[in-house]
């Protein structure tokens, strides 16, 4: 029988309740059962709750001064295989980056063993790190990337997984034919689905444009829609890229996929750094997402994504690590990226006397979050704390003795959180839950 306990968190709470729109319960109480948020209010009001909800049952956790309670972290965008290689490469522009490590070090994937090293220690490091759901590329070959699957399952976290998809311009032995891609695709898909999982779940994930054919692609996204899946891809990182879709495709970025029905409104676009008006209205049109990857897009020397840019028109925006062209598995170190991305952008263009109010932490604090959980189009279900809603959810102490910083004097909750974007990381982290479960 399920336990009917009511856990009753008391204390700070923060969460976003529309986007870019911080709420604050400075003295405040969530009740949960099982996976599911029963209420959220005002500590003033438990009493009633408790009556109301005819709550018996009950055991409740009294949070201190320094403690915050937030939404889980969300990564709309990480490559699983690519951990072992994090921080290595970074002084090499994208595509010799691309052949120089990653393409070997995802070839390693091939080994059973191997893979299971890496994606057990993958699922423990992004959960410790306050990531309670994670958009993962996994490599070619669809029989390993069970296991990442298997260990998002073990440890308890939320995740979509992705077989990549590649039939040219990589290495001749890290290559599907057509026919192979789709078939093995199918395989994963149906595989995934046979472990009835309600955390995991796979994913269609065409690397680029570059990787397939336009029938390939279509044929993708047919298997999307037949099974309704989400789309994961990467689009518009680099301009020598940008041009060779040009030279190939005869069109630009965003109109290659659509018209290979890929961009839909369960697809989320990496990167996003060079498009066009058109290619921006397109994917706003078509409800398509961007993971906005600032410390990848810094690292391998891409650009700069402006992320006002694509919310103004209407854009879905989620924030990813993207390692390992990003440096580090936390979603705390892309916010700060994004915000120091936003700060340099503004400095261009407050030069051309344009009012540009760069992203602030608050703001990024909701691209962790809410806008991941829309960015990924699960925000039905995870992102904040409404009723009804899972219960993915951080217990953040800033005041922690081995902590980053010290914590010296009394702070309001949203300074507490300042704290945490700014100068927090995973000490600060002491308790991790994913669908009402305590996994850290």
């Amino acid at each position: 029988m399920p336990d009917q306990t009511v856990h009753i968190y008391i204390g700070n709470i923060i969460h976003c309740n529309k986007p870019f729109t911080v709420h604050t319960f400075e003295k405040g109480f969530i009740a949960v059962r099982g996976s599911k948020i029963l209420a959220i209010d005002n500590v003033s009001a438990l009493g009633k709750y408790k009556i109301n909800l005819g709550l018996r049952n009950t055991h409740e956790v009294l949070l201190k001064d320094s403690q915050i309670l937030i939404p889980g972290l969300i990564d709309t965008h990480i490559h699983a295989c690519q951990y072992p290689n994090i921080g290595l490469g970074l002084d090499r522009p994208l595509l010799e980056w691309l052949d120089t490590y990653t393409y070997p070090m995802e070839k390693k994937f091939k080994e059973v063993e191997y893979s299971a090293k890496v994606y057990d220690a993958v699922v423990k490091r992004t959960l410790y790190h306050g990531t309670t759901t994670a958009c993962y590329f996994a490599s070619l070959f669809g029989n390993t990337n069970l296991i990442l699957a298997d260990a998002a399952i073990k440890y308890g976290q939320r995740a979509l997984v992705g077989k990549v998809n590649m039939t040219r311009l990589a290495p001749p032995d890290y290559l599907e034919t057509p026919e192979q891609t789709v078939t093995n695709t199918r395989r994963f898909i149906e595989a995934m689905l046979a472990k009835k999982s309600n955390l995991v779940k796979p994913i269609i994930t065409p690397r680029f444009a570059l990787s397939l054919q336009m029938e390939e692609m279509k044929k993708l996204a047919d298997l999307a829609k037949e099974f309704n899946l989400h789309i994961q891809t990467h689009i518009s990182e680099n301009t020598e890229e940008c041009k060779e879709i040009g030279n190939l495709f005869g069109k630009p970025y965003a109109d290659v996929y659509d018209e290979a029905n890929l961009l839909t409104e369960k697809t989320i676009l990496a990167h996003a750094v060079y498009l066009s008006e058109a290619e921006i209205r397109l994917i706003a049109e078509s409800g398509s997402s961007v993971s906005h990857c600032p410390s990848s897009n810094l690292n391998l020397r891409s650009g700069l994504c402006d992320v006002k840019e694509l919310v103004h028109a209407g854009v879905r925006v989620g924030l990813g690590t993207d390692v390992s062209g990003g440096r580090s598995l936390s979603i705390m170190d892309a916010m700060r990226s994004a915000i120091d991305t936003s700060v340099a952008i503004s400095f261009h263009k407050n030069k051309e006397d344009e009012e540009y109010d760069p992203l602030n932490c608050y703001d990024v604090f909701y691209l962790a979050t809410l806008g991941g959980a829309e960015a990924l189009a699960l925000d039905d279900i995870i992102g904040n704390f409404e009723v009804d809603k899972e219960f993915d959810a951080l217990i953040v102490d800033m005041g922690i003795e081995e902590g980053c910083a010290d914590y010296l004097h009394e702070c309001t909750p949203l300074e507490l959180l300042q704290k945490f974007v700014y100068v927090g990381d995973d000490r600060n982290i002491v308790s991790v839950f994913v669908s009402g479960k305590k996994v850290k």
